[in-house]
Parts: structure tokens; C-alpha cells; sequence
């Protein structure tokens, strides 16, 4: 006679099946859930989204790293450079802690029942840290989206501990940046910062946003060596009036105002094209 079977697990349960190929839209969908669900609980109603590379450095770490390279036994001529680069790209970590300082000191006095224009990365170090540390600092709540990588990258330590996330699919970390964002600030960077900057002018420019999403793009001299967005208009492959999607500026004090003045036009005290959504508990009944 056979032996008495053991209960089977339970389905959710059950760690070769959730982690198959056939769990895969329960792992999905467990990236929409629990993000949904810690934002409610944290009460978080929306977000200022910062880009940038994870490769800038604060300053006191960039020029105490040149003088020990110029100090050093060895200064090979490839280490000075790039101790030299970091220092001077240094003023946009510095730029970026400035603005979120700002920005969360003007945005924790907003009299709101829920957390307004809270500073949001993704999470790791670079621009990344520098929002949140800048955000930490002034005494608000900060959001980390890190990801999973084959390269480790590890939240960095100015990411309130609460609002500190880990994304396996890109999509869905890219979905949590932009549902909750009403503005983006798009430091230096590279190839991620460029793809999340011009995923959000698409949306934009084809209007498949429900929201008024505000562009900053910060450090004219760096962008316009990497690109000429007049260029394109002079192509004919975007409008003339898509350049009014985003905005430059190149102090933190200007984004500060810009973004100050937009958010409560269009966010506080009410904006020529009403929004769609705005409580997080509806977000299921809008599109993104």
C-alpha cells in the first residue's frame, strides 16, 4: 500500500513555482503590489524624479581621492585624468544634493494630508545619493528604486529605510518612476539617464501622460556636447514646440524656482489642463 502523501504546498507557497518561468506574472505583479502598498502605508502622493550618473562622486571624496593619485608613488597619467574629471564633475553631485535640499525644505511645509513632491532616485550612489542625501538632510522622506544587477549596487545610506525598494524587471522600476512623478531632473548621465529622459518626452510629446510632468534638464554645457535637440527640429523630426517640453537651467537655485512655481501651478493651486489622477489609492482605475 502506498505511504500517506504529504500535504503539497500551497501554490504562492511554493518557491519552484514562483520562481519558474510559469511565476513569472505573480512575480510581475508582485512589483506593482508591494511598491502600491508601501506608498499607501507611508502615505506618499507623489514624487520628484532625479537621474544621473552613478559615477560623480561629493566633493571632499573627489579632491581627497586627486591628492592621494598626485601623491602617490605611481601617478600614472590615465589616474590623474580621471582623478582631475571627477573633481570638476563633483559641483553636480553637489548641484543635485543642493536642489533636493531645497526642494524637500519647501515641500515638507506644504499643508497636505499626504507626502507631497517627495525626492525619489534610483537609489544607488553618484546623482542618485546626492538627491536623497540632500533630501535626508532636510529633514523629509526619501524613495530609493534600486535594481538588481549582475554588478552589485547597493542603496546608498540616505534612502529612508521604509521607502527603500528592489526591482527585479526594469519595467516595472520604470513604471514606479514615472506613475507617481510630476517632475523629472535629468542631470549629467549616461545611457540609463538618456532613456529615462526621452521615455518621459515620448509620453509627453504624444500626450500618454494623465499628468503635467515638469522636465528639467540640468547642465546646458554638458547636454548640448552630448546632443542638439535644435537638431532635430531643424530635421523635422519632432514639432518646434516639443523643445518646450523640458527646460535647462544650471543652478540649483533656478531649477529650485522653476520647479517650485510649476508644481504649484499645475499641482497646488490648480492647472489649465486638469489632472486625471491624483489620490495614489485610484491608481488602478488610471492608465500610467
Amino acid at each position: 500500500m502506498p505511504e500517506k502523501l504529504k500535504p503539497a504546498p500551497v501554490a504562492y507557497e511554493n518557491p519552484a513555482f514562483l520562481n519558474s518561468p510559469d511565476g513569472r506574472i505573480l512575480r510581475i505583479l508582485a512589483e506593482y503590489q508591494e511598491p502600491l502598498a508601501r506608498f499607501r502605508r507611508e502615505q506618499i502622493q507623489d514624487t520628484v524624479v532625479f537621474f544621473g550618473s552613478a559615477r560623480f562622486h561629493a566633493g571632499d571624496a573627489a579632491r581627497k581621492n586627486l591628492a592621494a593619485v598626485e601623491h602617490g608613488k605611481e601617478r600614472a597619467p590615465e589616474a590623474l585624468k580621471r582623478a582631475r574629471t571627477a573633481v570638476d564633475t563633483a559641483r553636480y553631485y553637489e548641484d543635485a544634493r543642493r536642489l533636493a535640499f531645497l526642494l524637500t525644505e519647501w515641500s515638507i511645509q506644504i499643508p497636505a494630508r499626504r507626502r507631497r513632491f517627495v525626492v525619489t532616485t534610483g537609489g544607488g550612489p553618484g546623482i542618485m545619493e546626492a538627491a536623497n542625501r540632500g533630501a535626508h538632510e532636510a529633514g523629509g522622506k526619501t524613495i530609493g528604486l534600486n535594481i538588481n544587477l549582475p554588478f552589485e549596487q547597493f542603496p546608498n545610506p540616505y534612502v529612508t529605510p521604509s521607502l527603500n525598494f528592489e526591482f527585479h524587471y526594469f519595467f516595472m522600476r520604470k513604471f514606479w518612476f514615472a506613475y507617481l512623478a510630476k517632475a523629472l531632473v535629468i542631470f549629467p548621465g549616461g545611457f540609463g539617464t538618456i532613456d529615462e529622459l526621452f521615455e518621459i518626452l515620448t509620453l509627453a510629446q504624444t500626450d500618454k501622460l494623465a499628468k503635467k510632468i515638469l522636465v528639467v534638464i540640468y547642465g546646458s554645457e554638458y547636454w548640448h556636447q552630448i546632443m542638439n535637440f535644435q537638431a532635430f527640429v531643424d530635421a523635422g523630426t519632432i514639432s518646434p514646440e516639443d523643445l518646450n517640453l523640458f527646460k535647462f537651467v544650471d543652478t540649483p537655485e533656478d531649477a529650485f524656482t522653476f520647479l517650485r512655481d510649476g508644481l504649484t501651478e499645475y499641482h497646488l493651486g490648480g492647472s489649465p489642463k486638469k489632472e486625471k489622477e491624483e489620490v495614489l489609492p485610484e491608481i488602478a482605475k488610471t492608465r500610467p
